[in-house]
């Protein structure tokens, strides 16, 4: 799922249309409609994207509020921070593009990132979440 993706199926789960949903919370329709369908990348800012967040009835801390702000990260190209925080986490990144590439990854190799990305995943972990 992409973010465009999941932004839509967030605004089409609250019954509203595109035009609706911008009029409601004073959105361009055109630019909305770019970024549901991944023609625009989602924004880097924050702020912007916890609002956008809340508009779309999610909850900070959720694991959908999580996939809404790893999607966002990876809708520009970007690996999440909270990767990037995480040395022993970042030291497994080359084992994990090596098995996307199709390169051998030994079954400890690959459930030992599992374990790490899980670990840093949780909500507790993440920078810059937001309470309420």
């Amino acid at each position: 799922m992409s973010f465009g993706d999941l932004v839509k199926d967030l605004r089409i789960g609250q019954k509203k249309t595109l035009r609706q949903f911008c009029l409601d919370h004073g959105h361009d329709p055109s630019n909305w409609s770019k970024l549901e369908r991944d023609v625009t990348a989602p924004p880097r800012d924050e702020k912007t994207l916890e609002r956008w967040g809340r508009q779309l009835g999610l909850k900070p801390g959720t694991p959908q509020w999580q996939e809404f702000m790893d999607l966002a990260d990876m809708g520009r190209g970007e690996i999440p921070q909270y990767v990037l925080d995480d040395e022993e986490l970042l030291k497994k990144l080359p084992a994990f593009f090596r098995a996307v590439r199709g390169a051998e990854l030994s079954e400890r190799e690959l459930d030992e990132l599992i374990r790490k990305v899980k670990e840093a995943h949780s909500p507790n972990e993440r920078k810059g979440k937001v309470s309420g």
